[in-house]
């Protein structure tokens, strides 16, 4: 029996997701996943028989309803399609693929299109933060076209706001979840350094240089390296252990593969893009690599952005010890396609952060509507 579904494929800031109206989809949650799967080819390192690009940038789903919050107006579930594994992560954000839930939801008439900008309050699903979203809009529809431009994307688009104010705590209920702004961990032999921040994701923060990293290398070696890959797994999965994610460190690819991030910290550098573009030291405030499911982002993840961006302005941090900048209003992040932007502003009240304001600007379209067919 063949199935039929109704999606849209959107680009969100640096990421493609398959949108698909919750309505659309089995409400059995293990026959939902199954569907879900299929619709992508996973499990698949190629995703052949699906929508999925092979790439973890590409094989993100969005599943979008009218919200049952009164506060909000769309409810927003992300989900992190495995590529070589039946699996989906629900555990975390992704604010790329939020970038064009505000466009979607517009686009589908879930919410009312108001010139020239349309305010969504967006419930993410997974971690029960309201979300704020402002879109441009012309003629009832999302704008696509302008003149904003973000490292990663070909061309330019219409600037959409993201108002992560509000944020943290999502997975621990904290934002510095050991309490510490710096840590220890200790494995083969061998201490370092580390951060956790929960704030728009849960993110391990790595400094980069103990790594035997400069910042300057190119995302091909970082990614060929699999003995680095390897060891950052052994650290992360230390620390999903002690936040109770996973039931030992061995198991967390298993039972947490999504979160937390991992972030490699460097100073300012002058390197090479992605593109061939050269990202100069004086343009940036700090460096970042994120490994995202065992694979190194092409560009930065937006909820990282915000949990590093909090992370600079907290003193004794891992992104903080090796920021040039940690009070100006905006950080400027470099990265392998280029360099993020965010406004972040927190504050400290009885031993406790709190993430005053937090906003990032992404860009995004629809890219098709239409059926997809899954056996």
């Amino acid at each position: 029996m063949t199935d039929k579904t109704e999606v849209s494929i959107v680009r969100g800031g640096t990421s493609k997701g398959v949108y698909i109206l919750k309505k659309d989809l089995p409400e059995e949650i293990e026959e939902r996943d199954q569907r879900i799967l299929k619709i992508f080819g996973s499990p698949d390192i190629r995703q052949i028989d699906g929508l999925g690009g092979a790439d973890i940038l590409t094989s993100k789903v969005a599943i979008i309803s009218k919200s049952t919050d009164n506060n909000a107006d769309i409810d927003y579930l992300f989900g992190q399609v495995s590529i070589d594994t039946a699996y989906i992560d629900y555990k975390g954000n992704c604010g790329n693929i939020s970038a064009g839930v505000g466009v979607y939801a517009i686009h589908k008439g879930l919410v009312a299109a108001m010139e020239p900008i349309t305010t969504i309050r967006v419930r993410m699903v997974n971690t029960d933060k309201i979300l704020t979203i402002r879109v441009p809009v012309s003629e009832r529809e999302p704008q696509a076209l302008g003149n904003y431009k973000i490292d990663g994307v070909p061309g330019t688009g219409a600037k959409i706001s993201l108002d992560w104010s509000d944020f943290g705590g999502e997975r621990t209920g904290n934002i510095l979840p050991t309490k510490n702004p710096l840590d220890t961990i200790e494995i083969e032999g061998k201490v370092y350094h580390i951060s956790i921040i929960d704030a728009g994701n849960l993110v391990l923060f790595l400094e980069g240089t103990e790594l035997g990293l400069t910042g300057t290398e190119s995302l091909s070696e970082l990614s060929e390296n699999k003995e680095l890959l390897l060891k950052l797994e052994k650290l992360r999965g230390v620390v999903c252990y002690k936040l109770g994610l996973s039931s030992s460190p061995n198991l967390a690819k298993k039972q947490s593969p999504l979160t937390p991030l991992v972030s490699l910290i460097n100073q300012s550098c002058s390197y090479e893009a992605i593109n061939g573009g050269k990202i100069l030291k004086q343009d940036t405030d700090v460096v970042s690599r994120v490994v995202v499911m065992g694979a190194f982002h092409k560009a930065h993840p937006v909820s990282g952005t915000i949990a590093l961006g909090t992370a600079s302005r907290i003193d004794g941090t891992v992104v903080n010890n090796n920021c040039k900048n940690t009070t100006r209003e905006v950080i400027s992040i470099g990265h392998p396609s280029g360099i993020i932007e965010a406004k972040i502003r927190v504050t400290k009240k009885e031993k406790k952060f709190k993430l005053d304001e937090a906003e990032v600007y992404r860009t995004a379209r629809v890219i098709m509507d239409g059926f997809v067919y899954t056996n």
